[in-house]
Order: C-alpha cells, then structure tokens, then sequence
C-alpha cells in the first residue's frame, strides 16, 4: 500500500494543481509561473555543484557531486510536454539522480516549441551527446535520461544514434516517459481519473505545439513506434496511476521483442513523474535511489 504521505501528496495535488494543461493561458504565462515557482522552491540538493555550459552551442548546466571525482557522466533532458520547463525546474530531481549515480549530469536547455517545433529538441539533445564524445568522454561513461517529453526525447535519441551507427550511450533510463504521441495507449482513457497531474486533457494541446503539421506517429516524435532493436540496457520507471502507463508498458513489450535489456518498474498508487517529490514520502526517494543504481551497475567505476 503506497506510504500515508505519498496519499497526503497525491491529495493535495489533486486538490491544488494549478491547471497547467487545462487553461488556454498563453504559453509564455505557464513558463514565467512555472519558472518563477522553480526561483522560489525547487533548489539542487546539499553537495550538489551548478556549473553552466554551452554544449555544443546548446545552453545546459552542470551538477556535480562535489565531494570525489568520478568518470560517469548523465545526460539529462527534462520534461514538459515539450512546451515548458527547463534546467532550472528539475534542478532537485536531476540533482538527486546525479549524487546517487555518482555522476556528474548534464542538464540540456534545448529548444522549445512551439516556437521550436520538431525535430529542434532532438537536434540540440543530438548536439549535446556529440559534445560529450568531443570533450574526451567515452561513449560507454554517459548514461542519457529524462521524464515524461524526456524521456521520449532520451528514447529518440537513442533511436537516432542507432540509426545513424554512431556510439551508443551505456545506458538510458526514462521517468514515466511520453513516448506515444497520438494518445493510443488504453491508460490514456482508463487513469485519467486516477492521475493528479494530467486530467482532462491529458496534455493533447502539447502535441501540435511539438509536432506541427507532421504525424505524431513519427517514430522519432513517438519513438514508441521506432526500430529498436540495438538499444543499450534501459530502465523505465512508472506510475500504477497514470495515464502515461501504457506508454511504458507497451515499450517494455517493444524493447524486449528488440532484444533489448529492459527493467520496467511500475510503482504501485504512484502518479506521473512522482519522483520529484523526493524526499517529501518515502516512494520518490526509493525510486530515484534505484535510479541511481542502475546508472552505477550499468556504468562501473573506472579504477
């Protein structure tokens, strides 16, 4: 059963989620309030160092631990439906991911839409890891990883790289990932009621701001529908309660059909992208340490 305080978070939520995908607030608004709120509340955690950089033309921030050295590098590309958000807002999630990795992460700024439609995001992510590779990091020393948008974005990467035959990342992990843009999964419909933070629409006004006039079917803009076969060993975290879990479920099917290495772990009562509530219940801080893990198995120390 999910822990008292996960169900005191989820109820607050529901109660008090300012309707970010509901309104037809213009969108520059929902990014100055959510930026604004990410100013005021949402910091790194404590040993946790911020450190800018331009990657490969593309603003990003460092987060590095600062107590040792490390070789494992994140890269991070944040959610949003493609339209809001930024380094900034997940300063506190993709801070945690990095202490408990024991890596340094590379959070992505990359270009939003629907100024910057498809494919500008996967261009500036795509320009990023080719930034890495050129700083002297190894291919197999970079884990590449995001939430909800993403998590699609880190998928589409990955997709991209493979299909181009370029070194692939050592592993990627996708946090309650979007990676189905024409809404087809079940859960869409069936959790809708059940998920605090998409309801009603479900997000559906993201997808022309990110798709424009092509097919959200896309494989690179729903990645759900790619090859993958060739991919790195991936984890995928997701909500019972959300309506992105068919997006999930149904790419674990893929992954494994591709031969790939998967490890789906579906939270029971969890909602989208819970994990950033760590540490305020024990669920999300459990969550992001098995994230954390993952990234240290799959990437061992250099000697």
């Amino acid at each position: 059963m999910p822990s008292l305080r996960s169900r005191l978070v989820k109820a607050v939520l529901r109660r008090q989620m300012p309707a970010w995908l509901e309104s037809d607030r213009p969108i520059h608004e929902s990014r100055d309030r959510i930026n604004a709120l990410a100013e005021r509340w949402i910091h790194p955690p404590a040993g946790i160092a911020l450190r800018p950089a331009s990657a490969g033309g593309v603003p990003s921030e460092w987060l590095e631990p600062s107590q040792g050295k490390t070789s494992r590098v994140i890269l991070y590309l944040h959610g949003g439906g493609y339209t809001i958000c930024s380094p900034a807002t997940h300063r506190g999630l993709a801070g945690r991911i990095a202490l408990l990795a024991g890596a340094r992460l590379l959070s992505v700024d990359y270009r939003l839409a629907p100024e910057h439609p498809y494919p500008a995001a996967l261009e500036d992510a795509l320009a990023a890891y080719h930034w890495l590779l050129a700083e002297g990091i190894p291919a197999d020393r970079i884990a590449i990883g995001g939430d909800s948008a993403g998590g699609g974005l880190t998928l589409a990467t990955a997709v991209s790289l493979s299909a181009a035959g370029e070194p692939l990342p050592a592993a990627l992990f996708l946090i309650s990932p979007w990676t189905d843009l024409t809404f087809s999964g079940e859960s869409h419909r069936t959790l809708k009621k059940a998920d605090p933070i998409f309801q009603g629409k479900g997000g559906a006004s993201f997808v022309p701001a990110y798709a424009g006039k092509l097919d959200p079917a896309l494989a690179l803009i729903s990645p759900l529908f790619a090859d993958l076969h060739g991919l790195p060993s991936t984890l995928i975290q997701v909500g019972s309660d959300e309506i992105l879990l068919d997006d999930s479920t149904r790419l674990e099917e893929k992954l494994k059909s591709a031969g790939v290495n998967v490890d789906l772990q579906i939270w029971e009562g969890m909602w989208h992208i819970f994990q950033c509530f760590a540490p305020w219940f024990p669920e999300a801080g459990q969550a992001v340490n098995r994230i954390g893990r993952f990234i240290r198995t799959q990437i061992d120390e250099e000697a």
